[in-house]
């Protein structure tokens, strides 16, 4: 069974961009493990404004991997792209019972808020960084339940960035 992974970058306040939707200030000075992370995924599972946003970009960095994009408003998407809509929950879950490597959730802070209310996120890699934003889109918004954590690595760079693995307890 393939596993939903949350890896992302966050600031100390807990924001994953800042308030005009700026990532600028994620460190990129290093690897920091994604390299290895690439060889754990095999796909993405994001939002339409996340997917929009990437493809407004140019270049795609993640292009040998498939992309799964929840969207009721896409209507066009590359060979290696799907549009995941309507009971999208189902959808996902799918994806899980299918063969293949784990799935990267990309981005999105609805879908997340969305995955984590139906306990679909396996796993969470955050990376901290040492930073305060002050504002921007929280990471974790709409929660209507507690869930229990698991840690189960920690990683420390010399940048003050800091990486947290938990799983979620069942």
């Amino acid at each position: 069974m393939r596993k939903i992974i949350l890896n992302l970058a966050l600031s100390l306040d807990g924001f994953i961009e800042g308030p005009n939707g700026e990532y600028d200030w994620c460190f990129n000075d290093q690897d920091y493990g994604l390299t290895e992370f690439f060889e754990q995924i095999d796909a993405l599972l994001m939002g339409r404004k996340t997917f929009e946003t990437l493809r407004s970009q140019g270049s795609d960095p993640f292009s040998a991997k498939r992309k799964y994009i929840v969207s009721s408003q896409l209507t066009s998407v590359e060979s290696n792209e799907t549009i995941l809509t309507g009971d999208f929950i189902d959808a996902i879950r799918g994806l899980t019972n299918e063969d293949g490597k784990d799935i990267w959730l990309f981005g999105g802070a609805q879908l997340t808020d969305a995955l984590l209310k139906e306990k679909l996120v396996d796993e969470f890699q955050l990376s901290i960084h040492p930073l305060l934003l002050g504002s921007g889109t929280k990471l974790f918004r709409g929660l209507d339940s507690r869930l229990s954590l698991e840690l189960t690595n920690c990683k420390q760079y010399d940048s003050g960035l800091v990486q947290l693995f938990y799983a979620l307890k069942y």
